[in-house]
């Protein structure tokens, strides 16, 4: 006997409102209101039996269980997307080649396309991992997304685009096990590095005035979404970039036991070919929505806060 399946509906909202941790979010993706979204997943934790959002005044964050649902709900939809796309063939799909680092792709720009794809089902955006400056891309792109403003090709169009810091993070159970009040704690700690941003941790070190501050031991990874992964587990802590790991915050996985203690990084920038075409630009307004729904800083205040150790933010 198959298995009684929930309320289809109540699971596509659900799977919109976990990505975008709001409601709201959900419902301007899903083109329904508010209270449909409310209702949808209510029903869907009455048919489950459990709760799936933790409601909070201004958000709504995942539960254990909701976490664990979203984990196994998410590429079921997307293998039933797929489905129907192969019956109907690509006739009439128009394609964005997305060139962007492989820890952007996998921490900020994936898990968002379901809402991209969900408002415009008739464009396929193609995902290109590269290390490479965009003007050394092994393949042509539509679009690329990467730091700073050097390295792009003659003649594409770079814009401004996602401001971003890094912050001392690590996973709950590790801070409360070694708690963490000034920098100085940090040399009882296990440092996480990425090749890719080795450099952060002496520049954050520099900032707080503790040039020769030294953690128990280091482990390097190849990319810095190992990294990250690596600080949920509990390995140790990262200094990482507040744009990869803004649903870990949210989420409780990841916190920041120095909160205001920031260290300012090179912004992103997005650059389109010449003439791009109407799909290119719809995704650039796409990615524009997306950097404006964007929630707010850290605030500036925590334990690690003290007048020796400030940092400014930059803007």
């Amino acid at each position: 006997m198959s298995p009684r399946l929930p309320p289809l509906n109540a699971v596509r909202a659900f799977a919109a409102a976990a990505r975008h941790q709001s409601f709201t979010r959900a419902a301007l993706e899903l083109h329904v209101t508010h209270s449909a979204i409310s209702r949808q997943i209510k029903a869907l934790e009455e048919h489950l039996g459990v709760d799936l959002f933790e409601r909070k005044t201004r958000q709504v964050l995942l539960t254990a269980a909701g976490h664990q649902f979203h984990a196994q709900v998410g590429p079921a939809l997307a293998q039933i997307g797929a489905a129907a796309q192969s019956l109907r063939g690509d006739a009439g799909l128009r394609r964005v080649k997305i060139n962007v680092r492989p820890s952007f792709a996998v921490r900020w720009l994936i898990p968002r396309l379901p809402g991209f794809v969900a408002q415009h089902p008739d464009i396929e955006p193609q995902v290109i991992t590269s290390t490479l400056a965009p003007d050394h891309a092994a393949e042509a792109f539509d679009l690329a997304l990467r730091r700073g403003p050097r390295g792009w090709p003659p003649g594409m169009q770079v814009q401004p685009f996602l401001e971003d810091e890094a912050l001392v993070v690590g996973s709950p159970a590790l801070f409360a096990q070694r708690p963490v009040t000034r920098p100085e704690a940090l040399s009882s700690h296990v440092l996480l590095l990425s090749k890719s941003r080795s450099k952060d941790w002496e520049s954050w070190k520099k900032q707080v005035n503790l040039p020769t501050l030294q953690p128990a031991s280091c482990l390097q990874f190849d990319h810095l979404h190992f990294v990250l992964q690596a600080a949920v587990d509990g390995l140790g802590f990262a200094m990482a970039p507040v744009s990869l790991i803004t649903h870990d915050l949210a989420s409780g996985r990841l916190v920041s036991p120095l909160p205001s203690l920031r260290l300012p990084l090179t912004r992103h920038y997005f650059g389109t070919a010449p003439d791009p075409s109407p799909e290119t630009l719809c995704l650039v307004q796409w990615l524009r929505q997306e950097m404006d729904a964007l929630p707010g800083a850290l605030p500036p205040s925590g334990p690690g806060r003290t007048a020796q150790h400030s940092i400014q933010n930059k803007p």
